[in-house]
């Protein structure tokens, strides 16, 4: 009997380079994401970690390597509304005054190319927002929540176009504690339906047990890679184990635009 083909990885990434502003900042990066897995991309200020995440939704060109979402050349890809994008924590209405289900509602346009939103739609515009603790707040102007709750409006946009990948760029950065807890319950939902997941993170935080693996990046390549993170022996960290010395030399890790 023949073995099944596995299924090719949601993200593949081959000896990626990637510029910003002239300057190299990925120096050939290598890493895949299988169906259903969690990757989280760790590393120091600078280290190229928003890059690789902006080069796999399109935002950063690559200059060099191979960049494939689900098995189609990124260049060629067009079925983005496979894909949910988080973005490192912004104003979520952009400027504009809008409530949270206003918010909310834009993802579920994008994977309806703009036409109205049907019944179904609504449905899930509000199955989203209850996911992420905010049905009671549906009706009121974002601006008036707080930064966690910011977050988990971008969460909720992403997830109400029921994406098969979620990619988030920092997501607990400056979030309350309360809100990482719902984020890791989330995430744990969307994982259990069959999603995968590209994080980048400054620590693991409440998510550790739902990584599959750590990349530790550093000067724009990889330095690590890290099964299972929090089954590491107390004290010690995917960036730096306690038995490795640091591998970049970097300060502490610390959030930042890269």
């Amino acid at each position: 009997m023949e073995r099944e083909a596995e299924p090719e990885p949601v993200i593949e990434l081959d000896e990626v380079t990637a510029e910003l502003g002239g300057r190299t900042v990925l120096r050939g990066v290598s890493l895949t994401v299988g169906r259903g897995e969690v990757v989280a991309l760790l590393g120091a200020n600078g280290s190229g970690k928003s890059t690789a995440v902006r080069a796999v939704v399109g935002q950063v060109p690559v200059t060099g390597g191979g960049l494939r979402l689900f098995g189609h050349p990124v260049r060629s890809f067009g079925a983005w509304a496979r894909i949910g994008y988080v973005p490192q924590r912004s104003t979520a209405a952009g400027g504009v005054p809008a409530t949270v289900r206003e918010v909310v509602a834009a993802g579920r346009l994008a994977r309806r190319r703009l036409r109205p939103l049907r019944r179904a739609d609504r449905a899930a515009v509000d199955r989203a927002i209850e996911r992420v603790g905010l049905a009671e707040r549906a009706s009121e102007p974002v601006d008036a929540l707080s930064g966690g709750q910011h977050q988990r409006v971008l969460i909720a946009r992403a997830l109400t176009a029921e994406p098969e990948l979620l990619i988030m760029d920092e997501p607990l950065a400056g979030v309350d504690l309360d809100s990482q807890r719902v984020l890791a319950e989330t995430l744990r939902t969307q994982v259990e339906g069959g999603a995968s997941v590209l994080l980048v993170l400054h620590e693991l935080g409440p998510l550790a047990p739902l990584i599959d693996r750590a990349v530790v990046l550093g000067h724009g390549r990889v330095e690590r890679t890290v099964d299972r993170p929090a089954r590491l022996p107390e004290g010690s960290h995917p960036c730096h184990p306690a038995d490795e010395l640091e591998p970049s030399a970097e300060p502490t890790l610390q959030t930042g635009v890269l």
